[in-house]
């Protein structure tokens, strides 16, 4: 018998109705001390019908921010915010992760504690990406590289960020490893030069993912950690120079190692879904032990498709689920959706944000 997208599933320690999932979403809205606010509980109690939530990526530290007014998971008052999401969403029967996330080189002066340049594996600017000061859009500032004895700093951030997730009622979090961050700017060699024991071979450049994802674990065990990553993507600039084999090392590099689930972009994030020569999309899915997360430009009728043949355990959907809080109802029975709003994506308040309708009040 054929598995069904509304069907539930277990990943790791996670129990899910359905495996419609929504796709982290950056919304800048999280306007104090970089907080949620209770904008932000309604939102998320909204879209509870999912099978899982991955929250909008939250920087682990000031030094992690690359955007005004995107939520952390830092402080006190960040972690008080965030347990007032998790308890809204959990009375609605849902299940929601956090997604841990450091920026890297993708951030700006202004955004940095005392003015400082933002870190990266070596200092190579992101030539043409903009990103918003709380003002205007800017480009991005020039990092510094790293140095090597400041990424045990890097790793113990993700292992606090973890213990803090845990402490605001997550069920789980999801490392960030995707779209040219920090942990991305690592993994490709477009964007890591280095000639220590972090630049070279795909091991090397693996190393601070697998030194995070083995801190995340021990502070709350791999059954409840989840990794995203774009091995195929040049998002923010960073791209690699063999995107297959590097594609299928690091799904032999995660493997084994008890993670609830693996976040795949498949393709360039948010654009084409075309591959690189060679690459078989079910045969990195066959090479992973664990559940198999497909993401972009999914459809209602590729999801289902995709999840009934067994090349996706999971599928999620970003930009749908801002215009369309009862996606997975919509989805269940083929319900027409609602028109995005484009110019109320970032920043703002509830216009845009927690105003669209869900199938019973339009019938209304």
């Amino acid at each position: 018998m054929s598995t069904s997208l509304f069907d539930p599933i277990t990943i790791g320690a996670i129990a899910l109705r359905n495996r419609v999932v929504m796709a982290p979403l950056t919304r800048n809205r999280a306007l104090e001390g970089d907080a949620p606010m209770d904008i932000h509980v309604e939102y998320y109690r909204q879209r509870a019908g999912a099978g899982l939530i991955i929250t909008e990526a939250s920087q682990i530290s000031p030094e992690g921010k690359g955007y005004a007014w995107t939520p952390g998971i830092y402080s006190d008052a960040q972690v008080a915010g965030w347990k007032k999401v998790t308890d809204a969403v959990h009375a609605e029967g849902g299940k929601i992760v956090l997604q841990l996330w450091h920026v890297g080189r993708i951030s700006h002066t202004s955004l940095q504690e005392g003015g400082k340049a933002p870190v990266a594996p070596s200092a190579i600017r992101a030539e043409g990406v903009p990103t918003f000061d709380g003002t205007q859009m800017v480009d991005v500032s020039e990092p510094r590289a790293l140095d090597l004895d400041e990424l045990p700093r890097i790793v113990e951030d993700f292992r606090k960020a973890t213990l803090n997730a845990k402490a605001a009622g997550f069920d789980g979090v999801e490392v960030h490893g995707a779209n040219g961050y920090l942990l991305d700017q690592f993994l490709k060699d477009g964007t890591n030069l280095r000639d220590d024991a972090y630049g070279g071979s795909f091991e090397n450049r693996a190393r601070l993912l697998g030194e995070v994802l083995d801190a995340v674990s021990a502070a709350w065990d791999a059954g409840h950690v989840g990794l995203r990553l774009s091995p195929f993507s040049g998002a923010n600039g960073a791209v690699d120079s063999d995107p297959k084999a590097l594609a299928e090392f690091l799904v032999d590099f995660v493997s084994g190692r008890g993670l609830a689930y693996l976040h795949m972009i498949e393709g360039q994030t948010g654009g084409p879904r075309d591959m690189p020569d060679g690459v078989d999309l079910d045969g990195l899915k066959a090479r992973f032990d664990g559940a198999w997360m497909a993401n972009n430009g999914y459809d209602r009728d590729m999801a289902m498709t995709r999840v009934a043949n067994g090349q996706a355990d999971l599928v999620a959907f970003g930009r749908p689920y801002i215009a369309n809080p009862d996606l997975e109802r919509r989805l269940e029975l083929g319900a027409e959706l609602n028109d995005l709003d484009p110019g109320t994506l970032y920043g703002g308040g509830a216009k845009g944000y927690t105003d669209y309708p869900a199938l019973s009040d339009k019938a209304a």
